[in-house]
């Protein structure tokens, strides 16, 4: 079974025991994307977020030829707590909808077996499922300071520029933080 990652973050410069085997590809399926997740060392990651405007994402493909062995190390990469395996997609078991359907399709043009994605719901203010604003997201970032503050700039700038979402442009106006040259 040939499988590929999706990827719209960090993942995509810092693969971790994931175990990427080709190069990065910037030609993935269009998927509702926003920096909407508070991440637990202080960057505002970009998650699937139902009602975000729609970016092409990235996508590499994985020596694993085994889906639960694929979705345990993209667990383990994301730092997924176990007890929510629902927050590890995958083409076979997904439950997120149009998103999946989407992955699906492109997978099949592709030729690809099986997807994996990183699934982990928006958080806003230590709640799950709630999506920042605009000035959520500024005043959460602006409110960091020291290391917090320098990883969630470098993650902000790293994340490719063709992820312009809503909050991202919001972020480049109040902090100045506009994208890094990509180097996957």
């Amino acid at each position: 079974m040939n499988i590929a990652c999706l990827g719209w973050g960090s993942l995509i410069w810092k693969s971790g025991v994931l175990p990427v085997a080709s190069e990065w590809h910037d030609d993935g399926p269009r998927l509702p994307i926003e920096f909407a997740r508070e991440g637990d060392h202080g960057e505002l990651a970009t998650v699937l977020c139902a009602g975000a405007e729609e970016q092409a994402v990235w996508w590499a493909m994985l020596s694993s030829t085994d889906l639960r062995q694929a979705r345990e190390l993209l667990r383990q990469r994301e730092e997924i707590d176990p007890d929510h395996p629902e927050w590890v997609g995958d083409t076979e078991t997904d439950r997120q909808g149009a998103a999946g359907e989407a992955i699906r399709a492109w997978a099949r043009a592709k030729g690809i077996d099986a997807v994996v994605w990183t699934a982990l719901p928006p958080r806003c203010d230590g709640t799950h499922g709630q999506v920042p604003s605009e000035d959520d997201a500024v005043r959460y970032l602006d409110a960091l300071t020291g290391k917090e503050r320098a990883h969630a700039e470098q993650y902000v700038r790293r994340v490719p520029a063709v992820i312009a979402t809503r909050n991202r442009a919001a972020i480049e106006r109040a902090l100045g933080w506009t994208p890094a040259p990509f180097d996957s």
